[in-house]
């Protein structure tokens, strides 16, 4: 298997420098074995999903565990709630307020949108500690009228390279 390296051109030869000296000089190139069906896989995978290298889809998976890893050992992280629920269901929207006051520390912001006469989304983006924003949202899905509850966890992007 034969790896490149895409050499990026830029307008200005001082920008150029810059990122060859910054990313160039950080890029390791390592072999990796694998038997031509999964590799075969793994390109159908790739091309499916646009990526323009196998380099940038496997440091994505990386990236993507590591991701993982921090939720799992309880790092500062962030996160999406997105819940999908009939608001006439009676005082559920004063818990999910409740709720919500009870961690003002991890919530950055909320948005509430109204889908339809019944039907409101509420979207809340939250940055702390993992088995804080996991409890809130285990918290939100058990409430009653909540139709749809999904968490979509996120890293800060400072231990991901």
């Amino acid at each position: 298997m034969n790896i490149n390296i895409v050499t990026l051109t830029i307008i200005f030869p001082e920008e150029k420098l810059f990122w060859r000296e910054k990313y160039m000089s950080e890029l390791v190139r390592f072999g990796v074995s694998l038997s031509r069906e999964l590799l075969g896989r793994f390109d159908s995978v790739i091309h499916r999903k646009g990526y323009a290298s196998r380099s940038e889809a496997l440091r994505d998976l990386i990236r993507n565990d590591l991701v993982e890893r921090e939720w799992q050992e309880g790092m500062e992280v962030v996160a999406v709630i997105m819940l999908v629920f009939d608001h006439h269901s009676r005082d559920l929207q004063n818990s999910i307020t409740d709720l919500q006051h009870s961690h003002l520390s991890e919530i950055i912001s909320s948005q509430h949108v109204h889908l339809d006469h019944y039907n409101c989304l509420e979207v809340i983006i939250l940055k702390g500690l993992a088995d804080q924003i996991q409890k809130l949202a285990d918290m939100l899905k058990s409430q009653r009228g909540i139709k749809h509850c999904s968490l979509n966890m996120s890293t800060t992007g400072e231990r991901i390279a």
